[in-house]
């Protein structure tokens, strides 16, 4: 197994693990352990691994990044053109979204709403209870975040806007010291930042076997007989996310980035696939960083300013995720849209898909929002919970992918000549 390329030891990982949580279930158990726990226990293990890097890694990789492009005057042009990308792409990500909900309208059965003949899942009160009262005001307390009082308890509490928003800064007027103070300050990130990533090169040999737990786990506890009901639903999200997977970066990186896009798949597969089991941006940004910049070229100075702030805030594949979910439960209702409230669920998909990154559940809190935008009530999530764990695994994968492809194309617009030649 050792010799095997780390993405192949993940995908037969993925193989086994869907396999064994078929058969074992939660109540499957040998000698008194059931192996719904061994599953719990080795992917939590794994997952705080991932998480426990976060912090250190995001203000080293910031830092040091600033500290190369503060004081050349590069950090204004890369700010816009990485922003630029990032509302573009969620952009198209929205549309392409939009177009499948239209064509295929999965809230239909047989001429008829689907609500009754889905009917709302049974812990959907809760659901309701934590999202109720969700608006717009949110989206303002998130940005709020990015100026925290407490720089250490913002760490502590995972509100990665503010941690950014302080390394930015940080690293900008790092670069502007001149003499010892400077220099010495530039060696610490940068040592940091390099233990850093050795110590994220030892979690991953455990990769294979965290993914094996997380994946597991999630099968034992769903099986497959929950997305017969959303069948229509769930693979209209899966298809308009593989048209923004495959098609739309494709075209992206072959005519923006003047790349091989086949390089970037194959470059990226560890971390694809890392995302896919761990439902988080943010805990895979070690390997996300590891794989842009070992296997696909990009400078440490382009990966650690784009893509730390990209998984916070670049959600394509949320933000796609976000307008199906609303306009199939709108259809479930059997509300007719018009083309003024498609489009006001567009621009509020667009800038919640930014917004409420810092909230917990924030896909479902962001869609809450939606509904209320078109006068739905916040019960209607309840009708997509059987099948939103394993869609979040693969809108993650979007999410990482088109963080990374970011940093490739603006590499490349940066004038880098060695991403993705080998």
């Amino acid at each position: 197994m050792s010799k095997l390329k780390l993405h192949w030891q993940i995908l037969i990982a993925l193989a086994l693990a869907v396999l064994a949580g078929s058969l074992s279930g939660t109540e499957g158990a040998v000698f008194g352990l059931r192996f719904y726990a061994v599953y719990d226990f080795i992917g939590t293990l794994f997952l705080n691994a991932l998480k426990m890097l976060i912090v250190p890694l995001i203000m080293a990789a910031i830092i040091t990044g600033m500290g190369n492009i503060g004081a050349s005057g590069a950090l204004g042009r890369l700010g816009v053109k990485t922003l630029l990308y990032y509302a573009t792409t969620s952009l198209f990500a929205i549309l392409v979204g939009l177009f499948m909900v239209n064509l295929v309208q999965p809230g239909i059965v047989d001429g008829e709403p689907a609500k009754d003949l889905i009917g709302l899942q049974a812990d959907s009160s809760e659901l309701v209870e934590k999202v109720e009262g969700k608006g717009a005001g949110d989206i303002a307390a998130v940005f709020l975040r990015m100026v925290p009082p407490n720089i250490v308890s913002a760490a502590a509490e995972g509100q990665m806007l503010g941690l950014i928003f302080f390394s930015l800064l940080f690293g900008y007027f790092m670069a502007n010291l001149t003499g010892r103070q400077g220099e010495v300050l530039q060696n610490f990130w940068q040592g940091v930042f390099e233990v850093m990533m050795k110590i994220t090169d030892l979690v991953m040999k455990f990769a294979p076997l965290g993914v094996f737990g997380l994946v597991a786990k999630v099968i034992a506890s769903t099986g497959l007989a929950a997305f017969a009901p959303l069948a229509m639903f769930f693979f209209t999200v899966l298809i308009a996310l593989l048209i923004h997977f495959v098609v739309v970066m494709s075209l992206l990186l072959r005519f923006v980035g003047r790349v091989n896009p086949l390089r970037m798949y194959r470059a990226m597969a560890p971390a694809l696939l890392t995302a896919f089991s761990t439902s988080s941006s943010s805990a895979t940004l070690p390997l996300t960083l590891e794989c842009v910049e070992k296997n696909a070229g990009v400078s440490n100075r382009t990966s650690s300013f784009v893509l730390p702030l990209g998984a916070t805030v670049n959600m394509d594949g949320t933000a796609l995720y976000e307008c199906v979910a609303a306009l199939f439960i709108a259809q479930a209702y059997g509300l007719e849209l018009s083309f003024a409230m498609q489009f006001t669920i567009v621009v509020t998909a667009l800038l919640t898909s930014i917004g409420v990154a810092g909230i917990p559940s924030a896909s479902l809190v962001a869609i809450s929002i939606i509904l209320a935008a078109i006068g739905l009530p916040a019960e209607g999530i309840g009708l997509i919970l059987a099948v939103d764990r394993v869609l979040d695994m693969c809108r993650t994968a979007v999410n990482v992918f088109s963080d990374s492809c970011g940093a490739v194309i603006l590499a490349r617009l940066e004038g880098e000549k060695d991403v993705l030649r080998a």
